[in-house]
């Protein structure tokens, strides 16, 4: 596997040099990772990219030839000491899938200052990055209900992002990927149609449909607004008969047009080829449709985007040494100290209420709690048999089924549920 040490930033490697060369380097010292607050308008957050994480820290290595890149700005007994780095410590956090909120220890990671501190860019890289599509995904399967949503957005960012967004959205709830490495990397299933560059490429839109039809079947999906679109309808059916598999709409009033295609079908005879849209559609945009006569849709922009929110805002945080709290107090930007260990608790109908946090021990136990932390790596050792992407799929799908009955609003709020913190006296 490629080295993932280049992820580092170049403050985390000055703290290195620096922390050994005093000894403090050793020290043992827990980080978490949390969100102080949720993006703007979000009542809730989506864990995601726990396995990637746990791919990199595997892979975070520094080989020979990074070593020489880094000669003249570090000296040699931290250019050693990274040549030799395999991190030992431990890690737990909430299970991918899992819903967070403002102070949830999405992550926890114990070892040396030194063996943990280089790791906060990778972590926070894929985390930030990963929880963000993940939650503007699940807000769209959300809206979408019960149709499907297939992920469009490789054309529209960077191309490694593009793979990680996919699984993203796979894990929050859309049904396939256009992105064929994320097919081929994450098992996930792949789909798409035919642009209108394809349709161009002929003298006739007909003798597009024909040729597509005669490649792919009768069942496949042909896109009939490069022209007149009650033209294309036609057109399609003609040469694919009634049992053609969808038509997609990419632009125009999608509300109006797919009501006009659903017609149309009918008159038709085609009562059996779905509808599919597409074209910069987000959450608000696929809620509008709910009543429109749509089987499916296509989202690219607002997904890789993460709908407005393209970071999840989560930060990597130095919160005990040697078993002693410590915290930041800096205006707007106060930590709380110590290590947090996180229940959720719910009404006996299932319906989450509260994220309790206690600092230092787990929070007094209650009927109907859960705990939110599970080890991932112990000693340096990944645990084994850990929840694969499609087990973090239906962790995703029960959790959003415990939160509150506004919680899955799309309008700005609170978060869904409150986060409480119970430290002992005298630990801030």
């Amino acid at each position: 596997m490629a080295s993932t040490a280049l992820l580092t930033d170049h403050y985390e490697l000055t703290m290195l040099q620096a922390a050994l060369s005093d000894g403090t380097g050793e020290r043992r010292c827990t980080f978490e990772v949390f969100g102080r607050r949720l993006p703007e308008g979000r009542r809730y957050g989506v864990v995601a990219g726990t396995e990637r994480v746990l791919d990199a820290v595997r892979d975070f290595t520094f080989g020979p030839e990074v070593l020489d890149g880094l000669r003249g700005v570090l000296d040699e007994r931290t250019l050693a000491w990274l040549g030799a780095y395999r991190f030992g410590g431990s890690i737990e956090g909430y299970a991918e899938g899992e819903l967070w909120f403002p102070g949830s220890p999405i992550l926890t990671v114990t070892g040396t200052f030194a063996e943990a501190v280089v790791l906060e860019t990778v972590l926070l890289s894929i985390l930030n990055h990963d929880c963000a599509i993940a939650a503007a995904a699940a807000r769209m399967a959300t809206a979408a209900k019960d149709r499907p949503i297939i992920e469009m957005g490789s054309r529209r960012t960077h191309e490694q992002a593009a793979v990680a967004a996919s699984r993203a959205a796979y894990l929050a709830g859309f049904t396939s990927t256009s992105n064929l490495q994320a097919g081929a990397t994450y098992g996930i299933p792949t789909s798409g149609t035919s642009a209108h560059a394809f349709t161009l490429l002929h003298d006739t839109e007909e003798a597009a449909f024909a040729a597509q039809v005669a490649a792919l079947g009768v069942g496949t999906t042909l896109l009939v607004d490069t022209y007149d679109i009650t033209r294309g309808i036609e057109t399609a059916v003609r040469v694919a008969g009634p049992r053609l598999g969808a038509v997609r709409i990419d632009s125009g009033d999608l509300a109006v047009l797919a009501v006009q295609a659903r017609e149309q079908l009918d008159s038709l005879g085609a009562t059996g080829t779905r509808v599919v849209v597409s074209g910069d559609l987000d959450e608000y945009a696929l809620a509008a449709l709910a009543a429109a006569p749509v089987d499916g849709y296509g989202v690219g922009t607002s997904l890789v985007t993460g709908s407005g929110a393209p970071t999840a805002g989560l930060v990597y945080k130095l919160v005990e040494v040697e078993g002693r709290p410590v915290a930041k107090r800096s205006t707007s930007k106060t930590t709380q100290g110590g290590r947090k260990v996180a229940v959720r608790r719910h009404r006996p109908t299932g319906t989450a209420t509260d994220e309790v946090l206690g600092v230092g021990a787990a929070p007094p136990r209650e009927p109907n709690d859960r705990p939110l932390q599970v080890p991932l790596v112990v000693d340096g050792e990944r645990v084994p048999d850990l929840p694969d992407l499609r087990a973090a799929r239906e962790h995703l799908r029960r959790a959003l089924v415990t939160l509150p009955w506004d919680g899955l609003a799309l309008s700005k709020g609170d978060p869904a549920i409150p986060t409480t913190v119970l430290a002992p006296e005298g630990v801030r």
